[in-house]
């Protein structure tokens, strides 16, 4: 069992389940996600022998996927009846580590390929439903049930699209339900146009498609959408309290760097 048959933008799917693998084996995770360790177990073998394999640099990623999970548990506690929308789901065991009630009708959407490889390694449950298709092809919207508050959460994936298909899933989302949640994170505009450069990105032959140096004005796109917040990332509270003394001391010099502390926002918007 391999990812091998993921290409492109799918690939960066492995360095996050890494991320969230590794951070489990802390004595206190900011996550404790046992499916991300157990899946990349899988995935691959040996991904902690080698010199540098059990690094924590990649935990800010870990950071952005535990405000991810505060929204989202905050949220369906004051809307059991919620439907979810988790775009772009990858291998994250976010359903899992949530653990919704019955009540609430959880849908991750990614391509097929990785969804078939998310139904092999990862265990089904009730109320929940996997679909493969691409995020941009709106089609599968149409038998996700409606007249209930939603809550869509977009983890890694806003960067990879282009501001018209942002804006149509947006607008698209708001205008089918009552209320809802839409939480997400971006890039600034240097960084998506640096993208091509990058060479994390070039390593899995990735770029960036959109940025926002003021992600809050994205609910001028929609007269019912309004912006609520933004969580820290790499400057998150988390980092200093449970990371390694070194990645601690590698990220405070790095948000020294005019632009790097806020690469990433994570944002929250209701409607």
């Amino acid at each position: 069992m391999d990812g091998s048959e993921l290409v492109g933008v799918q690939k960066t799917l492995a360095p996050v389940l890494k991320a969230k693998a590794l951070d489990n084996r802390l004595p206190d995770p900011i996550l404790g996600d046992q499916w991300a360790e157990q899946v990349m177990r899988r995935l691959d073998p040996g991904y902690d022998q080698g010199r540098f394999a059990t690094s924590q640099l990649g935990l800010v990623a870990v950071v952005r996927s535990k405000a991810h999970d505060d929204w989202a548990r905050a949220f369906l506690t004051d809307h059991p009846d919620a439907v979810v929308l988790h775009l772009g789901c990858g291998l994250d065991a976010r359903v899992h580590r949530i653990d919704p009630p019955a009540t609430v009708d959880w849908y991750d959407l990614d391509y097929p390929n990785v969804i078939a490889l998310r139904e092999r390694l990862l265990p089904a449950r009730e109320h929940y439903t996997p679909i493969g298709a691409a995020v941009t092809d709106l089609a599968w919207l149409e038998p996700i049930p409606r007249g209930r508050p939603l809550l869509m959460i977009a983890e890694g994936l806003v960067p990879y699209l282009t501001e018209a298909d942002l804006k149509r899933l947006l607008t698209s989302v708001v205008d089918m339900f009552p209320t809802g949640q839409i939480q997400f994170d971006t890039v600034p505009v240097w960084a998506w146009r640096t993208s091509r450069w990058d060479p994390t990105l070039r390593k899995y032959d990735a770029e960036f498609h959109c940025g926002f140096d003021d992600p809050a004005r994205l609910a001028d796109w929609h007269p019912r959408l309004r912006y609520v917040d933004e969580a820290p990332m790499n400057d998150s509270p988390l980092l200093t309290a449970k990371a390694p003394a070194g990645t601690r001391r590698l990220y405070r010099l790095l948000n020294l760097v005019p632009g790097l502390k806020r690469s990433t926002r994570i944002v929250r918007f209701r409607f």
